[in-house]
């Protein structure tokens, strides 16, 4: 195994970044050469996301690596899931593509379900319900945009969008389609049953191609321009909680994986899908990860909540930093408050403190006065929220679970991971945080055959990234922590 170099374009609902990985015989190493601010804009009312700048600031990034000077291998991008784009011919857009928070998906289920029936719905998927997903915001084009629809030649999910950019082919790359609730994890391809009830156009689908495909050179105008020659584009795991996934460190059996970051996205690696009625009842996802596993997981709620508290303390005068939020949490009283992150009054952003106040006045619980106390009591909800979710994992796959590895930039808060080890009970394994990008660099370089097997490509994480274990401790109080947190979704409606 030689010297190899590559590009992983990872973009994230706050920011996209730019990364040069270099594999060197059994080292990784990975650097960030250029970070770009991302987030909805508002256009006429509605939030969109702005692909142009998400472009510039990608194209900004490629041409600092190729003013390195040295032979890059690969090229991949990832991104979140759920969004896309509706284009005509070379990649032109129709119409700016929706941000997942915009208030059009607010009744998305309620509307689907006057065409489909959830049961069938999941049935045909095992993807987990959230008005969000790529079908409910497909379904309201057709409702309302029908021109759109009419007007575009295909769509794309936003990583594979970008992919598109670089190379000219346009396909689909499993584990990003099967995020849109219009993919049958069991058949391995778009669920054309649920296609057709909902009356979608076939032509908008691109070709699937499994994770790890090469989609062809860096278009020839892009190598002219950069000087980079011999570059593969490469639809790697599009989705980027499926490139972390890749990249997680673990050996053997009985592990979990927590992709913390914005959304906390928890669950196990499994050679099969779970599509019954239990899982459906408790939320669960059967999502693809890298060579077609199932990635059976749920989407919770994460650090959203913690970004919008100090997103609201910063426009009202006072800036934390999230080292100094973690500081003044870890001082304040032990699970004094808590609250369902899940909660749908979290779900959108401003004025988060003030819903967290109230969400504690209105269950009668301590209000938390201090801004400590306030992601304190976030932090410990989140922690409650992984062992009830671990828990269910273990009751639909009968499958004991002794290892939760956490990755992504939720890995560096020590707090919510010794909290995550207190309240499962169960050792925590937190980072590499970059898991993202380290695995987006090792799919292209198993799909190029620098690296022979998935296994190994762990194996080199394994040597080449600090890894902090967390033990529980404290476990009386977080049994009567979890008591009040049940309590607390128990008043759930629904």
């Amino acid at each position: 195994m030689s010297n190899h170099h590559y590009i992983a374009c990872d973009l994230g609902a706050e920011s996209g970044r730019v990364l040069l990985g270099t594999l060197d015989n059994d080292h990784i190493s990975l650097e960030e050469i250029h970070r770009f601010p991302n987030g909805g804009v508002t256009v006429n009312d509605s939030l969109r996301w702005d692909i142009p700048r998400i472009l510039t600031g990608l194209n900004t990034g490629v041409r600092k690596v190729a003013s390195r000077k040295i032979p890059i291998a690969g090229l991949s991008c990832d991104s979140w899931g759920v969004d896309y784009v509706l284009f005509r011919g070379n990649g032109r857009i129709i119409t700016p593509p929706y941000h997942y928070r915009d208030k059009r998906t607010d009744n998305g289920l309620e509307r689907a379900f006057d065409t489909v029936s959830a049961d069938e719905i999941y049935a045909e998927t095992g993807i987990q319900f959230m008005p969000i997903n790529t079908l409910y915001q497909l379904h309201d084009d057709l409702l309302r945009r029908q021109s759109l629809l009419s007007a575009a030649e295909l769509f794309l999910n936003i990583g594979d969008y970008f992919n598109l950019l670089f190379s000219g082919v346009a396909r689909a790359e499993q584990t990003l389609a099967s995020t849109t609730q219009m993919y049958n994890p069991v058949k391995n391809g778009w669920s054309w049953k649920l296609i057709g009830r909902f009356g979608f156009p076939k032509s908008l689908f691109p070709e699937i191609v499994p994770s790890g495909t090469v989609l062809g050179p860096l278009l020839r105008e892009l190598a002219a321009q950069t000087h980079l020659a011999d570059v593969k584009v490469i639809a790697g795991c599009s989705h980027d909680t499926a490139s972390a996934v890749g990249a997680i460190p673990a050996q053997g059996q009985n592990w979990a994986y927590l992709s913390s970051g914005t959304w906390s996205l928890l669950g196990i690696e499994s050679p099969q899908a779970f599509i019954n009625k239990k899982s459906r009842q408790l939320g669960f996802t059967n999502e693809v990860g890298f060579r077609g596993n199932v990635r059976f997981l749920k989407n919770i709620t994460g650090l959203w909540i913690i970004q919008e508290c100090r997103r609201w303390w910063a426009r009202e005068g006072t800036e934390h930093s999230y080292d100094e939020l973690t500081a003044m949490a870890e001082k304040a009283e032990p699970l004094k408050s808590l609250v369902d992150p899940s909660d749908p009054s979290f779900m959108k952003p401003d004025e988060m403190p003030m819903r967290i106040v109230d969400y504690c006045r209105k269950t009668d619980q301590s209000i938390p006065s201090t801004n400590g106390e306030i992601i304190r009591c976030v932090l410990e909800s989140l922690a409650l929220l992984y062992r009830r979710t671990v828990d269910q994992i273990e009751e639909i796959t009968q499958n004991k679970l002794k290892i939760i590895h956490i990755v992504g930039g939720g890995s560096k808060n020590g707090l919510l991971n010794q909290f995550a080890a207190d309240a499962t009970g169960r050792d925590v394994v937190a980072g590499p945080v970059e898991c993202t990008g380290i695995g987006n660099i090792l799919i292209q370089a198993i799909a190029l055959e620098h690296i022979p097997s998935i296994e190994k490509a762990r194996e080199i994480v394994r040597k080449s990234f600090p890894l902090l274990r967390y033990e529980p401790k404290g476990t009386n109080s977080w049994k009567r922590g979890l008591e009040k947190f049940s309590d607390l979704l128990s008043r759930r409606p629904g």
